[in-house]
């Protein structure tokens, strides 16, 4: 069973903010989501496939590798309370961004890390945090950074995954959030 704990967002009125955009892929959709929509300051969070050849494509077809789709978390973030150094930390604390095409028992390409940004201006910041990380290893990141080139919203039964189904499948842990 998974522990979830309480997401401090829910209690927060972003309804004025001028949000920010970021989507990352850390493995298995489901974990990464119910992860970083914890992270103080997430206004909003789905689930979607990015960055792939096809259009508009299912599980199933991500699931057989052809497609060229990473399960990928659109992050929607207040940077006034949240900035993208400290959002990027936590994304990284997890993942393990030396494995290619692997998270946790998840296996394939559609698996595999990446920041995906739509806003130039994020590049420096995203290159910055991969070379504070690297530092930490001594295999080389495979975290692809890449401007977003598409992304189609999983199926609805994906979004909130962990939180309509808190014995779902996840391998990440949330102890970090409470740091």
């Amino acid at each position: 069973m998974n522990y979830l704990p309480e997401n401090p967002n829910i209690q927060v009125d972003f309804s004025k903010s001028q949000l920010a955009t970021i989507h990352v892929a850390g493995g298995c959709f489901w974990g990464v989501e119910a992860f970083i929509a914890r992270v103080l300051g997430v206004a909003d969070t789905s689930v979607g496939y990015a960055n792939g050849v096809s259009t508009d494509p299912s599980y199933k077809e991500v699931c057989t590798g052809k497609t060229g789709h990473a399960e990928t978390v659109a992050i929607h973030y207040d940077p006034k309370v949240l900035t993208l150094e400290h959002l990027l930390e936590k994304f990284f604390e997890i993942i393990e961004p030396t494995s290619l095409n692997k998270q946790g028992g998840d296996v394939g390409s559609q698996y595999r890390t990446g920041i995906y940004y739509t806003n130039e201006s994020d590049l420096p910041t995203i290159q910055k945090i991969i070379e504070q990380v690297q530092q930490q290893y001594d295999k080389p990141i495979v975290t692809e950074v890449k401007p977003l080139d598409n992304y189609y919203l999983a199926e609805e039964y994906h979004q909130k995954y962990l939180e309509k189904n808190p014995d779902g499948y996840c391998h990440i842990s949330f102890k970090t959030l409470q740091d």
